[in-house]
């Protein structure tokens, strides 16, 4: 990668100035100026008792001498500016085109276990798990691009009160069954659709909050689940299989999957291998009927509550689960790190259980377990998005209305093929939708505007699918009159240069995404790809340039640019189209 070269470029002008420094480079925040920028002459004159700017005229010097430098200044106080020759630049991007990975860096190596998703069983997707599904999506993809063997689990609430809620309730609708009495293997079960338990679900938590009767049955019949009673555990598979072709089907129209359906019946196994290890060290203890363990730490600057393990009903809850899912975990994958991509709002949660897991020696130290927190999904208001109707949006509809959406502004512009209509749409909504949500730092809350997402200019995943969409129409005409797009670049004009500059440092996109485990640098990255390419389109000839070799050159890059930009895409999970 480019800054690599001029990494190592600038550390031998150091140590051939007689400087010891840890050498680093960065793009230039002043274009204008120059192109990339080093500051370790402050650290060098620190150390070597000298002013800055003069140890980074020496620095410079050297560096002048070498061909691939236009220019290389000493700037007060004390900056290395470094410009690159045209030739350079467009060496770094034949470099680029010829690299299968097209400047991705692939160091990683490591084994990672994901979680993310988390919906519960017998409950529709809410727009609440949109968040979770895409970003966990994405830095999966990131991941896995950079050469690390990555796992993922959507570990499923599938064990604990809701379906305890759902048993309750349809033993009152339908008690006519025998798994609510004495179930024998082979007996009818009811007849289960997920729009039934999706309205199930909702009546039985309602009820619930109102009847105390119906809420102690509820806690029971959990318990009961747990305890693995044959008519529970029997309709309780009936439900999973209902509910998670249901889960499946609205997973893959985002486009997201997952390499396990585990879920918290999986761990659940786990749980007495769970407790003999916490009561074995001593850990944990009883406190008002329950079975907890201290997590709290003497640095914390807030109370850090003991993690509850078991409840005083004797039922488990998700940080039970949650531990002996790390128990399996680390059996299963021996991982070198595991992320959760989870609501902000878990973050405690997560506190607990980690501290509780590496006190247990459950996670060895060797293994990092990171909370990957991801801020709120809110409408135009300011407030966490609604239905008109003031309720939680189900993430079917919400899908189903960005793509109508699509296909509206589709059909007034009439760009589509009629065949290609509703794919075209619906890659289309899909874009709009990640774009907008993963343009935003993780941690950050935004606002869902579905205009502006769809909007075909500005930072949106349209403006990007037209771009490439452009691209695709260029050389396709190319292709028709027979030019050649497999020439050796050139820079001959300054959007050229700007474009192949943003082209050749574009690894840097992919590094920053996976060190900080946040998609929006890949989307930042590629939203100034897609402007450079739009500048240059618009200030140069491409398909009708007269000198053959310049319009080659101009047709390679435009092929370089849309390689690289499906590419971020990609890491992404947005597919492109081929016309708009």
């Amino acid at each position: 990668m480019i800054i690599d070269v001029l990494t190592e470029k600038v550390a031998a002008a150091f140590a051939g100035a007689g400087y010891e420094v840890t050498a680093s480079v960065s793009l230039s925040d002043r274009p204008d100026l120059c192109q990339f920028q080093s500051n370790n002459a402050f650290a060098a004159a620190k150390a070597y008792h000298k002013a800055p700017f003069i140890v980074a005229d020496e620095v410079a010097a050297i560096l002048s001498k070498d061909p691939m430098f236009a220019e290389v200044q000493g700037v007060k106080p004390g900056f290395v500016n470094i410009t690159l020759t045209d030739e350079a630049i467009a060496a770094f991007a034949d470099e680029l085109s010829a690299d299968p990975a097209k400047g991705v860096p692939a160091d990683g190596g490591e084994t990672i276990v994901m979680d993310y998703g988390g919906p519960n069983v017998a409950k529709p997707l809410h727009i609440g798990h949109l968040r979770s599904a895409i970003i966990g999506q994405s830095l999966k993809l990131i991941a896995r691009r950079m050469g690390n063997k990555v796992y993922s689990d959507i570990h499923l609430g599938d064990w604990g009160l809701q379906i305890g809620l759902v048993i309750a309730e349809l033993s009152e609708r339908m008690p006519q069954y025998t798994c609510f009495g004495e179930y024998h293997e082979g007996d009818e079960l009811p007849a289960l659709t997920a729009d039934m338990l999706n309205e199930v679900y909702p009546a039985a938590s309602a009820r619930s909050k109102t009847d105390e009767a119906f809420a102690a049955k509820a806690h029971a019949a959990t318990a009961d689940l747990q305890d693995r009673r044959p008519g529970y555990i029997a309709l309780w598979k009936e439900i999973m299989r209902v509910s998670c072709a249901d889960l499946r089907a609205n997973y893959d129209a985002l486009g997201v999957d997952f390499d396990y359906w585990y879920g918290e019946s999986d761990a659940d196994a786990y749980i007495p291998e769970l407790m003999d290890i916490l009561e074995s060290k001593g850990l944990a203890y009883e406190s008002e009927g329950a079975i907890v363990v201290d997590v709290a730490e003497e640095s914390d600057k807030a109370p850090i509550p003991p993690v509850i393990v078991r409840k005083s009903d004797g039922s488990s809850i998700y940080a039970t689960t949650d531990l002996a899912a790390l128990i399996q975990r680390m059996r299963d994958f021996s991982p070198d790190k595991v992320w959760y991509v989870v609501d902000n709002r878990q973050e405690q949660h997560f506190t607990q259980v980690f501290r509780c897991a590496r006190k247990a020696g459950i996670v060895p130290e060797s293994t990092a377990t990171e909370f990957l927190g991801f801020g709120t999904m809110n409408g135009t208001d300011g407030k966490p998005y609604k239905t008109r109707e003031g309720g939680v949006m189900r993430l079917s509809d919400m899908i189903s209305q960005v793509v109508t959406a699509a296909r509206e502004r589709m059909d007034e512009q009439g760009r589509a093929a009629e065949a290609d209509r509703d794919e075209t749409a619906r890659r289309i909504g899909m874009a709009a939708i990640k774009f907008g949500d993963l343009i935003n730092h993780r941690a950050k809350d935004y606002i869902f505007d579905i205009d502006k997402f769809l909007s075909a200019e500005g930072k949106t995943g349209v403006y990007i699918l037209y771009t490439v969409s452009r691209i695709n129409s260029i050389l396709r005409r190319a292709a028709e009159n027979g030019a050649s797009a497999s020439g050796k670049l050139t820079v001959t004009s300054d959007s050229e240069r700007a474009l192949m500059l943003a082209l050749i440092t574009s690894g840097r996109a992919w590094e920053l995404a996976f060190s900080e485990r946040a998609p929006s640098y890949i989307c930042e990255d590629v939203y100034q790809l897609a402007a450079a390419f739009s500048r240059f389109y618009h200030d140069v000839r491409i398909l009708d340039e007269e000198d053959p070799a310049v319009r080659a050159s101009r047709l390679a890059l435009c092929s370089l640019t849309r390689d690289i930009i499906t590419d971020h895409l990609d890491a992404l999970g947005i597919k492109t189209v081929e016309m708009m």
